[in-house]
């Protein structure tokens, strides 16, 4: 699935990195410095709530936009801790693409 995101977003124009589900998130985004974190709310051994909260909680990370996604609608949940955006699976495409570009400056 990773992959087939990757595609889809460097066809339309995005710089992706894929941060692997046991990475240390804070630590990788230090690095990358993304203007976009999609994050799935169970990413591997980690909570994406957690991960989000963690982001949310360092001013460093001001600038960065959060879209999450989830098979459950945890829309609320996510914004309340953090999330500037929520897609709930499966979802097509466009939708993702649009999500992405209304949290985009």
């Amino acid at each position: 699935m990773v992959a087939l995101l990757e595609t889809l977003l460097k066809m339309e124009g995005f710089q992706v990195f894929a941060i692997q589900a046991d990475g240390d998130v804070p630590a990788e985004i230090r690095i990358i410095e993304p203007d976009l974190l999609f994050l799935d709310v169970h990413f591997g051994q980690q909570s994406g709530l957690d991960i989000v909260e963690s982001v949310r909680g360092n001013r460093d990370f001001d600038e960065v936009r959060i879209v999450m996604t989830s098979g459950l609608d945890l829309r609320e949940e996510c914004l309340q801790r953090g999330a500037d955006s929520f897609v709930l699976k499966p979802f097509m495409p466009d939708d993702l693409l649009s999500a992405f570009k209304a949290v985009l400056p």
